[in-house]
Protein backbone atom coordinates (compact mmCIF):
# COMPACT_ATOMS: atom_id res chain seq x y z
CA UNK A 1 0.00 0.00 0.00
CA UNK A 2 1.44 3.31 -1.03
CA UNK A 3 1.66 6.24 1.23
CA UNK A 4 -0.92 8.17 -0.82
CA UNK A 5 -3.44 5.29 -0.62
CA UNK A 6 -3.08 5.17 3.17
CA UNK A 7 -3.63 8.91 3.32
CA UNK A 8 -6.83 8.62 1.25
CA UNK A 9 -8.11 5.81 3.47
CA UNK A 10 -7.33 7.85 6.59
CA UNK A 11 -9.14 10.88 5.23
CA UNK A 12 -12.14 8.73 4.23
CA UNK A 13 -12.27 7.11 7.68
CA UNK A 14 -12.02 10.49 9.39
CA UNK A 15 -14.82 11.84 7.19
CA UNK A 16 -17.03 8.84 7.97
CA UNK A 17 -16.45 9.24 11.72
CA UNK A 18 -17.21 12.95 11.61
CA UNK A 19 -20.45 12.48 9.66
CA UNK A 20 -21.59 9.70 12.01
CA UNK A 21 -21.01 11.85 15.07
CA UNK A 22 -22.76 14.81 13.44
CA UNK A 23 -25.77 12.68 12.57
CA UNK A 24 -26.10 11.55 16.19
CA UNK A 25 -25.97 15.07 17.57
CA UNK A 26 -29.17 17.05 17.86
CA UNK A 27 -28.90 20.20 15.84
CA UNK A 28 -30.67 23.27 17.19
CA UNK A 29 -33.64 24.50 15.20
CA UNK A 30 -33.10 28.10 14.19
CA UNK A 31 -36.69 28.58 13.04
CA UNK A 32 -38.37 26.93 16.02
CA UNK A 33 -40.30 29.01 18.52
CA UNK A 34 -39.04 29.31 22.09
CA UNK A 35 -42.46 30.17 23.49
CA UNK A 36 -46.08 29.69 22.50
CA UNK A 37 -48.96 31.96 23.50
CA UNK A 38 -52.20 29.99 23.74
CA UNK A 39 -55.65 29.89 25.31
CA UNK A 40 -57.91 27.07 26.45
CA UNK A 41 -59.62 26.60 23.05
CA UNK A 42 -56.34 26.40 21.12
CA UNK A 43 -54.74 24.21 23.81
CA UNK A 44 -57.60 21.72 23.51
CA UNK A 45 -57.26 21.77 19.73
CA UNK A 46 -53.50 21.18 19.99
CA UNK A 47 -54.00 18.24 22.35
CA UNK A 48 -56.51 16.71 19.91
CA UNK A 49 -54.07 17.14 17.00
CA UNK A 50 -51.05 15.95 19.00
CA UNK A 51 -51.13 12.25 17.91
CA UNK A 52 -50.90 13.18 14.23
CA UNK A 53 -48.28 15.86 14.90
CA UNK A 54 -46.16 13.53 17.05
CA UNK A 55 -45.96 11.05 14.18
CA UNK A 56 -43.60 13.48 12.43
CA UNK A 57 -40.45 12.57 14.33
CA UNK A 58 -37.78 14.04 12.06
CA UNK A 59 -36.94 17.70 11.84
CA UNK A 60 -39.13 20.61 12.74
CA UNK A 61 -42.90 20.23 13.05
CA UNK A 62 -45.16 22.99 11.75
CA UNK A 63 -48.22 23.35 13.97
CA UNK A 64 -51.18 25.08 12.30
CA UNK A 65 -54.19 25.61 14.55
CA UNK A 66 -55.85 28.19 12.29
CA UNK A 67 -58.75 25.82 11.55
CA UNK A 68 -59.54 25.45 15.25
CA UNK A 69 -62.67 26.99 16.66
CA UNK A 70 -62.00 30.18 18.55
CA UNK A 71 -64.37 32.29 20.58
CA UNK A 72 -66.32 34.71 18.45
CA UNK A 73 -67.96 37.11 20.80
CA UNK A 74 -68.17 40.82 20.94
CA UNK A 75 -65.21 42.55 19.35
CA UNK A 76 -62.94 43.89 22.07
CA UNK A 77 -61.88 47.51 22.09
CA UNK A 78 -58.46 48.21 20.66
CA UNK A 79 -55.72 47.83 23.23
CA UNK A 80 -52.73 50.03 23.68
CA UNK A 81 -49.49 48.38 22.56
CA UNK A 82 -48.00 46.35 25.39
CA UNK A 83 -51.19 46.25 27.43
CA UNK A 84 -53.63 43.41 27.99
CA UNK A 85 -53.27 39.76 27.06
CA UNK A 86 -51.19 38.70 24.08
CA UNK A 87 -52.79 37.32 20.95
CA UNK A 88 -52.57 33.52 20.88
CA UNK A 89 -50.28 31.86 18.34
CA UNK A 90 -52.17 29.78 15.79
CA UNK A 91 -49.10 28.80 13.78
CA UNK A 92 -45.70 27.89 15.18
CA UNK A 93 -42.71 25.62 14.52
CA UNK A 94 -41.36 23.20 17.13
CA UNK A 95 -38.86 20.38 17.40
CA UNK A 96 -40.30 16.96 18.28
CA UNK A 97 -38.89 17.44 21.81
CA UNK A 98 -40.60 20.82 22.17
CA UNK A 99 -43.82 19.30 20.84
CA UNK A 100 -43.86 16.69 23.62
CA UNK A 101 -42.87 19.30 26.19
CA UNK A 102 -45.71 21.61 25.12
CA UNK A 103 -48.15 18.72 25.44
CA UNK A 104 -46.90 17.93 28.95
CA UNK A 105 -47.12 21.58 30.03
CA UNK A 106 -50.64 21.97 28.63
CA UNK A 107 -51.79 18.88 30.53
CA UNK A 108 -50.80 20.36 33.90
CA UNK A 109 -53.98 20.67 35.97
CA UNK A 110 -53.12 24.02 37.59
CA UNK A 111 -52.32 25.85 34.32
CA UNK A 112 -54.43 28.99 33.79
CA UNK A 113 -54.93 29.46 30.05
CA UNK A 114 -57.51 32.23 29.84
CA UNK A 115 -57.43 34.86 28.55
CA UNK A 116 -54.00 33.69 27.31
CA UNK A 117 -50.91 32.00 28.71
CA UNK A 118 -47.31 32.08 27.50
CA UNK A 119 -45.72 28.61 27.54
CA UNK A 120 -41.93 28.84 27.68
CA UNK A 121 -40.18 26.08 25.73
CA UNK A 122 -36.54 26.97 26.48
CA UNK A 123 -36.23 24.14 28.99
CA UNK A 124 -37.60 21.54 26.58
CA UNK A 125 -34.44 20.80 24.61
Amino acid sequence: MTRLTRLHRGVALLGALMSASAAGATEPCGLCDQKVVTNSALAACFLEAYPSLAGKTEGAVVVDLSACEQSRGIVDALRLPGSGPLEPDVEFILTPEQLGCLKAKLEQPDLALDPTATIELDSCE
